[in-house]
């Protein structure tokens, strides 16, 4: 098993659940190979000249060491130079563990601590759109040793959210009620999430852009008696709207596949979509776009009835649709 001693694992990137996992579970492969082993953690930021020296030396009470170093696009102009020189010429008896929370600040030493053999480098992004989190649960269970179609995948992120520390929690739950290797379908999840999934911002946004104005209130009303924050609501409701601007605008001739990529949605959703395009024209998209922003502005802003904002939106997103 390659060690970890005499390297540097760098993890990269804004995913903060991400980074947090990584760095532990890094931190804990070091305390196996070496339970006597002494961590260190210290902050980046306004680190001393010579501080990181110390950091780096080995341990009065053991024989090896690590250094979890966090914030390390905050860290000084002059310990870069330290850190740079200890990055060329490592002491066989420490582990480092640098974090970077992501972004272009400190990019010039990242890039020179990339080109050292001594560095390896874990880059964890948070993802984008929702077919992102959908693929990150499916690789998710997949670690854990089970299965997940994309459907089921999907709909967990609808039903838990797009924190991944959640989501990381409900996979788990999911995978630990299974034998190794089983498959969890749309079914198991609703079943395990299916109350929280019902209130969901897109399932009101879906009602009321395929014009089911009835169904749209009634989820909203459910939404509102489960205190759903009415920020998400307006927030599914503008994602819907603009990946059906989007999908309006694509190229001619795209495939499923791409047409996903363009428009930031499962493949599987760009059929209900093509569905719902067809009762939409570009000004409505706009109009039931402007109708979103102005209920977003009243609910953020404290409007006195948070419920008839939500409700007006509707109304009068569902009276955009072509007749």
């Amino acid at each position: 098993m390659a060690t970890a001693f005499g390297k540097i694992l760098l993890i990269t990137g804004n995913a903060e659940f991400l980074a947090d996992r990584t760095r532990a579970r890094a931190v804990k492969a070091v305390t196996a190979e070496h339970p006597e082993c002494q961590v260190a953690e210290a902050s980046a930021a306004g680190l001393q000249p010579g501080e990181l020296a110390g950091l780096t030396s080995p341990s009065l009470f053991s024989d090896v060491s690590a250094l979890v170093l966090t914030d390390l696009q905050d860290l000084p102009d002059v310990a870069q130079t330290e850190l740079l020189a200890y990055a060329g010429e490592t002491s066989p008896d420490i582990a480092v563990v640098l974090v970077h929370g992501g972004g272009t600040k400190g990019k010039g030493l990242l890039d020179k601590l990339r080109k050292m053999s001594t560095v390896s480098e874990v880059k964890l992004e948070q993802p984008k759109y929702e077919r992102d989190y959908a693929r990150w649960v499916y690789t998710e269970i997949r670690d854990l040793g089970a299965r997940i179609d994309e459907e089921a995948a999907t709909l967990l992120v609808a039903a838990v959210g797009q924190d991944l520390r959640a989501l990381g929690g409900a996979a788990d739950q999911l995978v630990s009620n299974l034998e190794k290797g089983a498959e969890i379908s749309a079914s198991l999840v609703r079943q395990y999430f299916g109350g929280r999934a019902d209130v969901r911002g897109y399932e009101i946004a879906d009602a009321a852009i395929d014009g089911r104005i009835n169904v749209a209130l009634e989820a909203a009303r459910w939404a509102e008696t489960a205190k759903v924050a009415p920020v998400l609501i307006t927030s599914a409701f503008a994602s819907g709207l603009r990946s059906l601007a989007k999908l309006a605008s694509a190229p001619d001739g795209m495939r499923d596949n791409d047409l996903a990529a363009y428009v930031g949605a499962p493949p599987f959703k760009i059929r209900s979509m093509r569905q719902q395009l067809r009762s939409w024209e570009q000004d409505g998209l706009a109009q039931a776009l402007g109708a979103v922003a102005q209920a977003d502005l009243d609910v953020k802003g404290g409007s006195a009835d948070p419920a008839y904002a939500i409700e007006r939106m509707v109304l009068q997103v569902a009276a955009q649709r072509r007749r």
